[in-house]
């Protein structure tokens, strides 16, 4: 009986790596299509809200779960602006002025930035020579994927684009790093509610401060279902089933999920928008991935070593 329920349960944690690995990155595409039918912050302001009114809405009122308390909410606090705010919203920005499939591939490069962060900011001492190949790798491959604008597309557009891309990737590492740093006594499903709803006041505050919105009564119904598929599938049921793997699985196992996002990304857009799937972008993507991999692999595989001789 105990090795069917196990087995269940790594089957589960499977599915739901399944679901947060193809639907995340669909949600590139649907990012990028919504933005045809209103702007960057308010997009990203509207799905967090309506993510985030779902996540509060269980937990005060059908779980009946007190407030956070005030360590918890300065916690949120700067998780909302580092992850909601600066990540999300910002990479929603960047997305209107580069191709999916590169904007993809840049939020893929967070390991290496939470290493670079760590390494010299924090001076730890993590990684091994296998990180530095996939730091080397994973800035080749974006270099593949950019050699089509290299030389003869560059515009201001699209430096602005990449600045906000990078800037969020670098962002999201940060709240990477503080939330390992920073636990919350509040179940991690309800705490996210919080942070989308504080990220919706900001990002409300930001869209209006820079003239990044429209009347909500012109946006058309494709625009609607779009921003209902990234706050319902893109939102709430990826971020369960991502905190579902996390507990699920091993951790080298359940971080899978960045290697696919990029893939399912480029493959979306090239069906569904109409973005070339060139041999750059392909070789590039395996590349950068392959780096990628490298440095989240040797990391963990030295904080395992860390581990058992502190243990010893």
């Amino acid at each position: 009986m105990s090795i069917t329920v196990k087995h269940t349960r790594i089957n589960a944690g499977y599915l739901a790596l399944f679901i947060t690995s193809t639907i995340w990155g669909t949600t590139w595409v649907g990012s990028k299509y919504a933005l045809q039918h209103l702007p960057a912050l308010q997009l990203a302001a509207i799905r967090q809200l309506i993510a985030g009114s779902c996540f509060l809405i269980y937990f005060l009122i059908f779980k009946k779960q007190s407030l956070p308390n005030r360590k918890d909410l300065r916690t949120i606090f700067i998780m909302s602006l580092l992850m909601m705010v600066f990540a999300n919203g910002l990479s929603t920005w960047g997305l209107k002025h580069i191709p999916t499939g590169l904007g993809s591939l840049i939020g893929a490069l967070y390991p290496m930035s939470v290493w670079l962060i760590e390494k010299f900011g924090y001076k730890k001492s993590v990684g091994n020579r296998y990180t530095i190949i996939g730091l080397i790798l994973g800035i080749v491959g974006i270099g593949f994927v950019f050699y089509q604008n290299m030389f003869a597309k560059i515009t201001p557009e699209l430096i602005f684009g990449l600045s906000l891309s990078v800037f969020a990737m670098l962002c999201w590492s940060l709240g990477t790093i503080f939330l390992s740093q920073h636990k919350l006594t509040i179940n991690p499903y309800h705490g996210m509610g919080w942070q989308m709803i504080m990220g919706t006041i900001m990002l409300s505050i930001l869209s209006l401060l820079t003239g990044e919105h429209i009347p909500l009564e012109s946006v058309k119904i494709e625009g609607w279902i779009s921003i209902l598929y990234l706050a319902i599938f893109g939102s709430v049921l990826t971020f369960v089933c991502f905190i579902y793997s996390l507990n699920k699985l091993p951790a080298t196992v359940s971080s899978l999920y960045a290697y696919f996002n990029p893939i399912v990304a480029m493959w979306m857009a090239s069906w569904w928008l109409g973005e070339k799937l060139t041999s750059e972008l392909f070789v590039g993507a395996v590349i950068t991935l392959t780096g990628v991999y490298m440095v989240n692999h040797s990391i963990k595989k030295d904080q395992e070593k860390l581990i058992v001789e502190s243990e010893i």
